[in-house]
């Protein structure tokens, strides 16, 4: 892996890493400002302890070295959750403003997984 990659793997990945870890916190303390926006999306306020549970539990994972398998599911569940926020914001007729941090948190899922040193991919027999 070249010095470049695996600078914007780092950077992509702390990034994502801080996103995810942000906005996982928030969804668990479920604050008036998440439970509306959850209300206004049409979600129950239950998927919001799922969703910040999973999402640090997805940090951890792709912070973590080894279990490149775990990393993939983690990754993947980064990919769904936000182009699911995406897609539901785009549902609901919501401004510009509230697609910015699914889309920053979904380019850099795909950056950060793209650039993955290696040691941190799922070898295929």
């Amino acid at each position: 892996m070249t010095k470049r990659n695996k600078i914007i793997y780092w950077v992509a990945t702390l990034w994502l890493a801080l996103g995810m870890t942000a906005t996982g916190i928030v969804q668990l303390l479920q604050s008036k400002d998440e439970t509306d926006r959850m209300s206004h999306l049409g979600y129950p306020f239950y998927l919001l302890i799922l969703l910040g549970v999973w999402k640090l539990l997805g940090v951890i994972t792709v912070l973590a070295p080894k279990f490149p398998l775990l990393k993939e599911w983690a990754y993947a569940g980064f990919f769904f959750a936000m182009s699911g926020a995406i897609f539901s914001h785009f549902a609901a007729n919501d401004r510009a403003k509230d697609f910015f941090g699914p889309t920053l948190l979904l380019i850099l899922t795909i950056i950060s997984w793209y650039f993955r040193p290696a040691e941190r991919k799922l070898i295929n027999a």
